[in-house]
């Protein structure tokens, strides 16, 4: 059997690799990521396992998009390219993101699972569909489509 690497080795030898390489986008990215991690560990007063420092890469992920989101509201395509490319970077970490097709199937098994019929169970299906999602999808697009599934029905 090989031995699955940890979030963590896997950093350290992108990083690593990084340097050698000197790939300086690559390697900033990386850092900013490893303190990230390190603060929320900090703040945890403990170790993360996995799961924890996939959580840290996801929330570091929704900041860049937001970044991008405002950044390009002002035009700036100078800060756009470079956020774009730190999400990418973040994101080969995290597991694959589901499609809206595929975000629609599970919202809408879990809205037949609560019994929603309107707007009124938003917030029940939401929870849910989130805690179902968590990591493979973006929440505000999780939010559209239980918006637009339960808007539908009522």
């Amino acid at each position: 059997r090989i031995p699955i690497m940890s979030i963590t080795d896997q950093l350290n030898a992108d990083l690593k690799n990084a340097m050698k390489s000197g790939d300086k986008f690559r390697r900033e990215t990386l850092r900013n990521l490893k303190s990230a991690i390190k603060y929320a560990e900090i703040d945890a007063g403990e170790s993360l396992d996995n799961e924890g420092i996939l959580a840290v890469i996801a929330k570091q992920a929704k900041q860049r998009r937001d970044s991008i989101a405002e950044f390009k509201k002002a035009g700036r395509t100078d800060l756009v390219e470079k956020e774009e490319g730190e999400l990418a970077i973040l994101q080969s970490y995290l597991p694959a993101q589901l499609s809206e097709d595929e975000i629609r199937q599970q919202v809408a098994q879990v809205i037949e699972q609560v019994g929603a019929t309107g707007m009124k169970d938003m917030g029940q299906v939401m929870k849910q569909s989130m805690a179902l999602l968590k990591g493979k999808a973006d929440g505000k697009l999780v939010n559209q489509v239980v918006r637009q599934l339960l808007g539908n029905q009522g």
